[in-house]
């Protein structure tokens, strides 16, 4: 649908009935949102039929962009066969089944068994049960308390958003009272004055240290983290934060869960993040690109270390959802693996396009208003300033970063606005030109906003 008035009596319609996530109802009500309708390639339309490319791969998942026929038509045949059927009470399918075998064979090594979900949030939950019965198991029922990180993002449900770090959703919802934050190891907004990175990472890193210490290690069951946070702004740590928290969690016999939902399938430059960290984790946390988002699916990859513990001990694992490890689902995910192991997405990416798509960006960092470039394979952020020296913002409340997005998404590039920073993670599928694209509507987008706030070079 491409006509004005269809448009506006969608916009119409969603106004009056839809609530959006994390939006701002009031002010939506009163606005003119985007109806998308149709998507080919790496670009998304709308349904005035406007052209953008999608420089963030949907919501961190669409890696292998909207034009892949062998995971729509995985999921046709599938619902043919076998549309619904739940894996309670030693029931399966042949879908779940094949894809938590084959889910295994590209974890890291030591991770033989999965447990489906259907979104990241919902397996960050199943983290929660998996870490509390794993100690109780082992005759250590004190160990409950979960150490996360501020600005951190792990779901919208009530344990996964306690989990995260997020003061906008702490303040709308009760935390459960045995979760914990430690800074972020982000070195451009809380380093000290001439701290450099490797000094601030291991000064940050050993903050968890100091908050088992001041919890009680025989309280502190897990720490989670993505390998590099996504939402909460494509924060890179220093090279020197990650060794460090790996030390800390083993020698003080607390899990470490890597939240890789957006980090995985090849993101960083490998299949995960963990590897490309050195991360040795006890529980690995997936959503999103496993299926390149055609359909909801989530999982844990549960370590040896820890399933053993839960099948060897006996006794119900009293957690389970109505579509964990549904067939369509799980028939989008192995489509999904095999398009990434036979066309080697992974491998194009790690080796071509993460430094392509890095080395365009460095053209920026000259420009009057970037603060920061700071990205890692196939992701980045570039954080907005009005004063390079001094780092004082464009705008209050972001207004800045806001401004850009808004003329970027204008001008023909989907990004997003984290706080200052305007971050992008193209699909794993796009060409040179379509990097060419982004930078050249980054650009002027950073121009417009440059001009809008009188900030010269």
């Amino acid at each position: 649908m491409n006509s004005s008035a269809d448009t506006a009596s969608l916009k119409a319609l969603d106004r009056a009935h839809h609530l959006h996530p994390f939006t701002d109802f009031h002010d939506y009500a009163k606005g003119n949102g985007r109806i998308f309708s149709r998507a080919e390639g790496v670009f998304i339309y709308d349904s005035d039929g406007n052209r953008m490319l999608d420089g963030m791969s949907g919501l961190w998942c669409c890696n292998l962009g909207y034009s892949q026929d062998r995971i729509k038509q995985a999921v046709f045949d599938q619902m043919q066969q076998l549309p619904y059927y739940n894996n309670f009470f030693n029931c399966s399918n042949q879908p779940a089944v094949e894809l938590a075998a084959a889910l295994t064979k590209i974890a890291p090594p030591g991770f033989d068994h999965v447990f489906f979900t259907n979104s990241g949030s919902e397996a960050n939950d199943t983290n929660i049960r998996m870490v509390h019965r794993y100690y109780d198991l082992l005759d250590k029922p004190e160990k409950k308390l979960i150490i996360s990180r501020k600005n951190a993002y792990h779901g919208s449900t009530i344990a996964a958003a306690s989990l995260g770090g997020m003061k906008a959703m702490h303040e709308q919802a009760i935390g459960l009272d045995y979760v914990h934050h430690v800074n972020q190891p982000h070195w451009f907004e809380l380093a000290e004055p001439g701290e450099d990175e490797a000094s601030f990472g291991l000064r940050i890193a050993r903050e968890l240290e100091s908050r088992i210490d001041e919890l009680g290690e025989h309280r502190v069951a897990a720490f989670i983290a993505e390998p590099v946070q996504g939402a909460g702004g494509v924060i890179v740590p220093p090279d020197s934060y990650w060794p460090e928290l790996q030390r800390i969690c083993d020698e003080r016999d607390i899990l470490l869960i890597a939240d890789e939902v957006i980090c995985g399938f090849g993101r960083t430059g490998q299949w995960w993040g963990s590897q490309t960290y050195n991360i040795k984790p006890d529980l690995i946390t997936f959503a999103k690109a496993v299926t390149n988002g055609y359909m909801p699916l989530g999982g844990v990859l549960v370590s040896d270390k820890v399933a053993d513990v839960l099948m060897a001990k006996g006794g119900e694992f009293a957690h389970g959802l109505t579509y964990s490890g549904h067939p369509a689902s799980c028939a989008a995910g192995l489509a999904t693996l095999d398009i990434l192991h036979e066309e080697n997405i992974v491998g194009h990416a790690a080796e071509h396009l993460a430094p392509y798509f890095q080395n365009s960006l460095e053209g920026l960092r000259d420009h009057p208003i970037v603060g920061q470039i700071r990205g890692r394979g196939c992701f980045a952020a570039i954080e907005l300033v009005a004063d390079k020296e001094t780092r004082e913002r464009l705008a209050p409340d972001s207004a800045g970063a806001v401004f850009c997005r808004d003329t970027a998404n204008n001008l023909g590039l989907m990004v997003r606005q984290t706080g200052d920073a305007m971050i992008m993670s193209p699909p794993l599928i796009c060409e040179d030109e379509h990097i060419d694209y982004l930078v050249e509507k980054l650009t002027a987008a950073l121009d417009a906003t440059a001009e809008h706030y009188k900030i010269s070079g």
